[in-house]
């Protein structure tokens, strides 16, 4: 693997609260070539493990298993890797090294399952599949008469009255189970973004339904 290149910023500010060990890891990525590169190596096997624990804990949502879902653990890494040693200058110690570098990994794991996502020509974000969606609400099929109307009725509303994001947000998420990290990079967003637009969503749904009589108060299921 080789060595990334070195950040040619000028020299970082004094950190008087840096831990021991984080310490010892600014210390080793900006030591002698020997220091650095076994340094570079320690901090890639730590980033592919925790690369390779997060594409399998997501990976049940992926039609990928084995090889190729390593190799997006691998890609991750890489990449990782490459961000925090330019950006080592940017450390300032406010939480421990690890830590740092760890939010570096899990980033680039979402960006690579997202895209993978959509390389699945079957995907569509209209692809509407209401008959699941008792499933996903946890409704009791015995009582298929009650939620019967109540999903013809959040249907309509959903089509009348959400907003054309809303309305791909709320079907992509709620209808058709889109991963959220694949969902934010397909429309350029980023999750805060689209948790907002689907809570805003949710919230208008309920008002609708809960006006027209579908909906009470307290109840405890929510669209």
């Amino acid at each position: 693997m080789a060595t990334p290149h070195r950040s040619s910023s000028a020299a970082p500010a004094a950190r008087a609260s840096l831990d021991a060990e984080s310490g010892e890891w600014l210390r080793a990525l900006r030591g002698s070539r020997a220091e650095r590169q076994a340094a570079i190596e320690r901090l890639h096997a730590l980033l592919l493990r925790i690369a390779r624990n997060e594409v399998n804990r997501r990976g049940a949502r992926l039609s990928v298993t084995g090889p190729e879902l390593d190799d997006l653990a691998h890609q991750a890494a890489d990449d990782a890797l490459l961000a925090i040693t330019a950006k080592i200058d940017d450390f300032r110690g406010e939480s421990r090294f690890t830590t740092w570098a760890y939010k570096f990994v899990i980033l680039e794991v979402s960006a690579k399952i997202g895209r993978h996502f959509w390389r699945d020509p079957g995907v569509r974000l209209e692809a509407e599949d209401w008959e699941r969606l008792p499933d996903r609400l946890g409704f009791d099929p015995a009582k298929e008469s009650e939620w019967r109307d109540l999903l013809a009725a959040l249907r309509r509303a959903v089509e009348e009255e959400l907003t054309e994001r809303q309305r791909r947000i709320f079907v992509a998420l709620v209808l058709t189970g889109v991963p959220l990290d694949a969902l934010a990079i397909e429309m350029e967003s980023n999750r805060n973004a689209i948790y907002k637009t689907l809570f805003d969503a949710r919230r208008k749904l309920r008002a609708v339904l809960t006006a027209n009589g579908y909906l009470n108060d307290d109840i405890s299921r929510r669209p």
